[in-house]
């Protein structure tokens, strides 16, 4: 398989992109008091988490820059599993609603420890133009 040539092309990165989206739509239905907290909360670190994967591909000159900003991508996804918790424990979210966002965020989980472990991979001979 050809190496990307750009993050839009990462798998990871179109699943948090979705992810991120599925979560801006839901959370459109949460009552106006959540507005500062829960709505807010859930949406950033949603999108930080593909903010973080494209960040960290411009990074991919060291392997430890890398594989930093993809450990925050991994943080950003647990705090976003977490908001889904408080939403479905908040019953604003069924447990069947929930589950798909949450399963999403395991499937990103596990691309984004496949891509640290291999992370010299992912950054051997790149070139920044």
């Amino acid at each position: 398989m050809a190496m990307a040539s750009t993050f839009k092309e990462l798998k990871v990165w179109q699943n948090a992109m979705d992810l991120a989206m599925k979560v801006f739509e839901a959370s459109k239905s949460f009552p106006p008091e959540e507005r500062y907290s829960l709505t807010d909360q859930i949406r950033k670190s949603s999108r930080s988490t593909a903010a973080c994967i494209a960040e960290g591909w411009r990074k991919r000159r060291y392997v430890a820059a890398f594989a930093s900003k993809l450990n925050e991508a991994e943080s950003e996804t647990a705090e976003t599993q977490t908001w889904i918790e408080f939403a479905r424990r908040c019953g604003y979210w069924d447990t069947a609603f929930a589950d798909e966002p949450d399963a999403r965020c395991e499937e990103v989980l596990a691309q984004l420890a496949s891509m640290i472990r291999d992370a010299d991979r992912w950054c051997s001979g790149f070139q920044r133009a």
